[in-house]
């Protein structure tokens, strides 16, 4: 036992030693988090400024390589959306971060499937105001949109790799999901056109990925209430007057009007899961029903649990954790939350279409990757679908099964500058749902690998 101990002991002083970094750098070092188990990669977070004259600072959490070396492996950040929610809490902490907080709230255990086995792991709380981001302007907390954001995000990369340098020219990817469906791209535009007649860029940006991705208000929209009426979650009547009255809306600043029928289809869903409309709630879900999940679901991972926001909550509040992670320096004299509200119900801008991105950075000879997670009817697969058919690119391969583990996990389409994944079974969060698939699809992106097809042994029909 005392063997073993002193093993898991040196093992995880690893984390506390890597590859040389700046001075700024190495005082973000995570030595090792509360309840952590031990690892055999470095950590690092902490804050970087966006804006100094406003007093906006944004805060990271780095999480190297562990699967491939980390001085060669890609550089990704991830996003999350909301607008308004925390990349440390949603991606880092119950999808495809290094660990997974226990119903504890005070202790973590290792994610069998984390993204950091093949790339460097970056997650940003973006805007300021968003997890432990903030902003000594208190009027940032109502003044946030889209390109405050993604100019915030891009002096937030620039000024991170000064403290970081050896990630200057290394392959550089940005993804993210559901309202980062906007960040990302813009966040895409604004590197790539920084990067024009740059020889070597710092940002050397080769692609972006997005899931269950807001992209297109109005075939967003469409695609959305045809997933409701179709899955039968709303009636014949709501789902013709949400067509009448809200399909030509901005998706951040609907109608009165639209919105009066949004309660009604509300209403008609009933208490669901709307990100995962074949889980249950947590509400709904106690504690001993939760260990029995993996029984009555099969296609879920082991020891999935819809309670897991209410975890990180805890956690993310608690004092040492945020000593561990070098947050909360100021004071901010609100607690943690997954989700701010301010950043929600006051955003300013947000344009009702993506497409002329995706068009620009097509062109440009960008990746670009989206998937979708089947089970979600906030932004379902239908949405991404008739988004994606409004781009009208020609069909390099056609839609086909993918396959892991000789069974079907999805579907896939190839088309000229753009490659779409569906995963079979998987909510909002593909990464929570389908761990598995999730990193596999993360792997063949980076490789700019369609998902694998059919295998002589498998019969189709």
């Amino acid at each position: 036992m005392a063997a073993a101990a002193a093993l898991a002991a040196a093992v995880l002083a690893l984390s506390c030693f890597g590859a040389p970094a700046t001075a700024e750098a190495e005082a973000d070092r995570i030595c090792s988090l509360p309840g952590q188990p031990p690892v055999n990669f470095s950590m690092y977070s902490g804050y970087v400024t966006a804006d100094a004259a406003a007093g906006r600072a944004l805060f990271y959490w780095l999480i190297e390589a562990a699967g491939a070396p980390a001085e060669s492996a890609p550089l990704v950040l991830w996003l999350n959306g909301g607008p308004g929610c925390s990349s440390v809490g949603y991606g880092a902490s119950e999808e495809l971060g290094a660990f997974r907080i226990n119903p504890d709230g005070r202790s973590l255990s290792l994610n069998a499937y984390p993204w950091n086995k093949v790339a460097n792991m970056l997650f940003l709380d973006s805007p300021a105001g968003v997890g432990y981001s903030y902003s000594n302007t208190t009027a940032d907390l109502y003044t946030a949109g889209d390109n405050k954001t993604a100019h915030d995000s891009y002096n937030f990369l620039v000024n991170w790799l000064e403290r970081f340098p050896q990630y200057k020219h290394r392959d550089f990817y940005i993804t993210g999901e559901s309202y980062a469906g906007h960040y990302v791209p813009q966040l895409s535009q604004l590197v790539y056109r920084n990067n024009k007649g740059i020889r070597k860029p710092i940002l050397n940006f080769k692609g972006f990925m997005v899931g269950n991705a807001v992209i297109d208000d109005y075939h967003d929209y469409m695609g959305t209430f045809e997933y409701w009426w179709t899955h039968g979650l709303i009636s014949d009547e709501t789902y013709e007057n949400l067509r009448l009255a809200c399909e030509f809306d901005s998706a951040e600043h609907p109608s009165k009007k639209c919105d009066k029928i949004y309660d009604i289809a509300e209403a008609e869903q009933g208490n669901i899961d709307a990100y995962s409309i074949y889980t249950p709630t947590c509400k709904k879900t106690s504690l001993h029903k939760r260990r029995l999940i993996r029984g009555r679901m099969p296609w879920l991972p082991r020891g999935y649990d819809p309670c897991t926001e209410n975890y990180a909550t805890k956690y993310y509040n608690l004092p040492e954790v945020q000593e561990a992670l070098h947050a909360n320096v100021t004071g901010i004299p609100y607690a943690w939350v997954a989700c701010s509200d301010p950043i929600f119900d006051y955003w300013k801008d947000s344009p009702k279409s993506m497409l002329p991105i995706y068009r620009e950075l097509i062109a440009a000879g960008i990746r670009i990757w989206v998937f979708s997670g089947d089970a979600d009817s906030v932004v379902p697969l239908t949405a991404t679908r008739y988004s994606i058919d409004a781009l009208s690119l020609p069909t390099v391969t056609n839609w086909y099964p993918w396959y892991d583990d000789e069974e079907v996990a999805r579907w896939c389409q190839v088309y000229k500058g753009l490659t779409l994944v569906t995963i079979r079974g998987a909510g909002h969060e593909v990464p929570l749902h389908r761990p598995r698939q999730g990193l596999k699809l993360f792997e063949h992106f980076l490789r700019d690998e369609p998902m694998p097809k059919p295998v002589d042994s498998i019969q189709t029909f």
